[in-house]
Order: C-alpha cells, then structure tokens, then sequence
C-alpha cells in the first residue's frame, strides 16, 4: 500500500463530505474498528456508501428514513467480500466515533482512523474482511507508529452507546496476524 495526500492506493476512493481538520499538534494514535449493516442485519454496501456520502434514499424502510440525515464517516470499509473503500484521507477527522473516550481522552474522532467492517453483532465476519482488515492495519501501525494495544473496538470508546464490531468478531484471528 502506499499513500497520496492520505489517500491508500489499493482502495476505491468515494469521497465523504463528512470529515473536518484534525486539531494542530494531535498525533493519529488510534485504530478504531466498527462495523455497519443496512438496514442493521442487512448487506447492502451501496447502501453504506450512501450513508457515508449523504445520499441514502431510505425508500419505505423505517430504519434508514430514520439515519438518512445522519453526518457520518469512517476513513475506511471494508466489504464482506474484502474490498477496501476509503472515504476521508487519513490525515482529516472522519466523523465515526461519535461521543467517545479513549484514557481519558475525549473525542477520539480527533486522534484516531476508523475502520467499518460490514457486518454485525449477530453473525461472523468474512475471511476476506480479516485478511484486507490485516493489510490496512500493518500499513496503520507502520505508517503512524501506533502501537498495536491501541486498537479498540467502538464499544471500547462508547461502551453506554455501541457494541461493535460485537460478539462474533474474532479478536485474536485479527490481531495475531499483525
């Protein structure tokens, strides 16, 4: 992998609105991993990127009419089938973890990448996910010198709000590779 103006080669690259500047003199010091359904269960990856580019036609559905208006982004998804989209350049705050803390540092957003799987509390993830999963997190580690005990899940940040990447997914697999 190599970057351009915080932008990963390998991964289709749909621009998000939602992101911002990061404060001055804030290290990238975290990896945050999610994961995403839509509507939740469901595998829609247009979808999702609707979400993340603030086009999502919630149609009939009561869930998506519900986040249509949501401002979200992560840097980054990765599809069941393993395929790498990037939506904010890494060195941006992409808008992913909401109200969150991480040491007793607020507003992770701030020092932190996010990284969605698709996927959900209720089903395990694909081996294509972990494997493209892997690659994006050595180039992560690598690049931002972030050391590997600063990977943490969004339930990890938010534990009162969320629970991804959930249950089902498989921590050691993920992290024994690294």
């Amino acid at each position: 992998m190599i970057s351009h103006d915080g932008i990963i080669d390998v991964a289709e690259f749909c621009p998000s609105p939602n992101f911002d500047e990061r404060p001055n003199n804030v290290a990238i010091d975290l990896i945050v991993i999610h994961a995403i359904s839509l509507p939740a269960g469901r595998y829609n990856t247009h979808l999702i990127k609707d979400l993340f580019l603030n086009c999502l036609d919630p149609g009939k559905d009561e869930f998506l009419e519900s986040i249509k208006d949501i401002k979200v982004s992560p840097h980054f998804l990765i599809t069941r089938k393993g395929k790498l989209i990037q939506f904010v350049p890494m060195d941006k705050r992409a808008w992913h973890a909401g109200i969150s803390i991480y040491k007793g540092r607020e507003n992770c957003n701030d020092f932190s990448i996010g990284i969605e799987l698709e996927g959900c509390d209720k089903e395990r993830f694909e081996e294509e996910q972990y494997f493209a999963l892997q690659e994006l997190t050595r180039f992560l580690l690598k690049q931002f010198s972030i050391p590997k005990e600063a990977i943490v899940g969004h339930a990890d940040i938010a534990p009162n709000r969320k629970t991804d990447p959930g249950p089902y997914f498989a921590w050691d697999k993920y992290t024994d590779k690294l």
